[in-house]
């Protein structure tokens, strides 16, 4: 594909189910080889937007390209790997089998699929399970033959819907691994997940989904960078001192003593201490730190809420 064409494009794509509104206005770009973290609540609309990506449904409005490609071209279909949340594989065949197949309607030669079935295993820690049957698989074991699927025809961009699902935690790291492995091959991977400290140690960048439309994107360093908590103990906190914080802070809580305040960046923190003690607060500890993936996650959905 052309250098600098986003691998995964949606340009107000909106999907409306009677008179439900299950996604609108979804717009994001994800670059080749990046990791992109897509996140919301249940019923977000999460899976319906990236089957809309994926060309599985037809959207109400707007429309998506896969690698430059409107993405019911079946040239692109053939360069998509896509794992589903829900899946009922055929448990009759053993994992070789089942793979031939996948790589089958792929249209995938033999030789090439003699050769990629025990690398593709192998990767997902089932290359002694070949021979056996999918009906004896575990969940776990299903899920990891699952991933195997989804990378069979060495495609150029992953969809993986709640992959570490069933997984243990030795075979989430796993899956973390997996999805390194794919960028560092320059492998675009859409993930959607519950599980946000994984998404937080593989993504490039992550779209917030809630109610149907995007509530905060882009690179998920920026956007951590850009929630600064700081933790204080004070004492004598009067209202006017309150008051004052408050238009310094994003936000301001206290109790107990603690103050703790939503910052915009850390040049606001000499700032911050220099009104507590000229309000006449006294100081005795102050503890600034990033909020984690989860903790912004929370905070934006809680805020839609209200």
């Amino acid at each position: 594909m052309t250098p600098g064409v986003p691998a995964i494009e949606a340009q107000g794509l909106r999907k409306v189910f009677g008179r439900v509104v299950a996604v609108d206005n979804l717009t994001l770009s994800v670059g080749q080889g990046e990791v992109c973290g897509f996140l919301g609540p249940n019923g977000a609309g999460k899976t319906t937007a990236m089957k809309m990506l994926l060309g599985l449904i037809f959207p109400s409005g707007g429309r998506a390209r896969l690698l430059g490609r409107l993405v019911d071209d079946p040239r692109v279909k053939e360069q998509v790997g896509f794992l589903p949340e829900h899946f009922r594989f055929h448990d009759w065949l053993t994992a070789s089998e089942f793979l031939y197949f996948h790589g089958q309607l792929y249209g995938m030669p033999q030789a090439v699929l003699r050769e990629r079935i025990p690398q593709v295993l192998r990767r997902v820690g089932l290359l002694a399970r070949a021979d056996d049957k999918l009906r004896i698989f575990s969940k776990g074991m299903l899920q990891r033959i699952g991933l195997a699927q989804a990378i069979i025809n060495n495609p150029k961009v992953v969809f993986l819907d709640e992959p570490t699902s069933g997984l243990d935690p030795l075979g989430r790291r796993e899956v973390r691994e997996l999805v390194h492995e794919l960028k560092d091959e320059e492998v675009t991977v859409f993930l959607n997940s519950h599980i946000l400290s994984d998404v937080e140690m593989v993504c490039d960048q992550v779209a917030i989904l809630d109610r149907g439309r995007v509530i905060r994107a882009g690179p998920l360093a920026e956007l951590l960078a850009a929630e600064l908590e700081l933790e204080m103990e004070v004492e004598n906190v009067t209202p006017p001192l309150l008051e004052r914080l408050g238009t310094l802070a994003s936000s301001v809580h206290f109790a107990d003593s603690r103050l703790v305040l939503k910052l915009r960046e850390e040049a606001q923190i000499p700032v911050i201490v220099e009104a507590v003690v000229s309000g006449g607060g006294r100081l005795y500890r102050l503890t600034p730190r990033r909020i984690s993936l989860e903790e912004l996650f929370v905070s934006l959905v809680e805020a839609g809420k209200n």
